[in-house]
């Protein structure tokens, strides 16, 4: 097909994919060089670079990227390893058993983050399976704290997350040369050696591929920690994405939300690109 031929056919996708992407950020970067709330829509007032100074000295801020951080920081590693450890134990199962875990084991992907976290928050409950454990473990009733909060955030994040992790080391792992693996062992390594060696290697590009995923997802963390830090809105609990939330829709500030908002997109590409850029040159090398 002519390149000619291939622009005309794409060109009405690709003009409203463009139009969906741009014109929403124009908004935001509009809206937030005006100080403008819900009763002022109609009459904004231009005031610069007012909103994106005042984020950058709100506390409340630096606080919900602080744990932003500190989420990506903890859930990225723990569940690629949770996801590659899982994989490699269903890569030796065999016949039924497979198709029954494998299923359930992504259930957490397919419940609806609402849904799914408002389950996971009744569990701690004081009339809940994993609260009543608590207390007989510990002696006392679980009570939800901020730091409680937080740790619950971190435990549901996890969870939810683990399974695309699995689903694409597991699919990863089909595609392991077995003669590899058999040459390996013929050469006297063991099976730890043979993951070390031989497996991971041969999913580095997927576990760099779910990093930048996961660095993505949990930045604009949203559904469990809205509803876990609703438990009491006192809690300093929140990801950026939740604070901007309340700033714009509840404070009624869309002025500086929006300010917030163009902040994190910016935060989102200084995290990703030099991953971008660490991906782009092991391609080169491999080639």
């Amino acid at each position: 097909m002519k390149r000619g031929t291939f622009f005309r056919y794409t060109a009405p996708s690709n003009i409203v994919m463009v139009a969906l992407m741009t014109l929403p950020l124009v908004m935001a970067v509009w809206l937030g060089l005006n100080f403008i709330t819900f009763r002022t829509f109609d009459t904004p007032n231009f005031v610069g670079l007012a909103n994106y100074l005042e984020v950058l000295s709100d506390v409340r801020f630096w606080q919900a990227l602080e744990f932003t951080l500190l989420i990506a920081a903890i859930c990225v590693p723990v569940h690629i390893t949770i996801g590659l450890v899982v994989a490699l134990l269903l890569d030796q199962i065999k016949g039924r058993m497979r198709d029954v875990f494998l299923p359930g084991m992504l259930m957490p992907m397919i419940v609806v983050p609402v849904v799914g976290t408002l389950m996971f928050r009744q569990l701690f409950e004081p009339a809940g399976l994993f609260a009543w454990f608590f207390s007989e473990i510990v002696g006392q009733r679980f009570i939800f704290t901020e730091p409680s909060v937080k740790a619950l955030i971190i435990m549901h994040t996890i969870w939810v997350s683990t399974p695309f992790a699995l689903l694409i080391f597991f699919a990863g792992l089909q595609t392991l040369p077995k003669e590899l693996v058999d040459a390996s062992g013929i050469d006297g390594a063991n099976r730890l050696q043979q993951i070390r060696y031989v497996v991971i290697p041969h999913l580095r590009s997927l576990i760099v591929l779910e990093a930048l995923v996961a660095l993505m997802d949990f930045y604009r963390l949203f559904d469990s920690v809205f509803i876990l830090t609703e438990l009491n809105p006192i809690f300093k609990a929140d990801s950026v994405l939740t604070y901007n939330f309340k700033v714009a829709m509840t404070v009624g500030r869309l002025g500086k939300g929006s300010a917030m908002a163009i902040l994190t997109v910016i935060g989102i590409f200084v995290v990703v690109i030099p991953f971008l850029i660490m991906t782009y040159r092991e391609q080169i090398e491999e080639r």
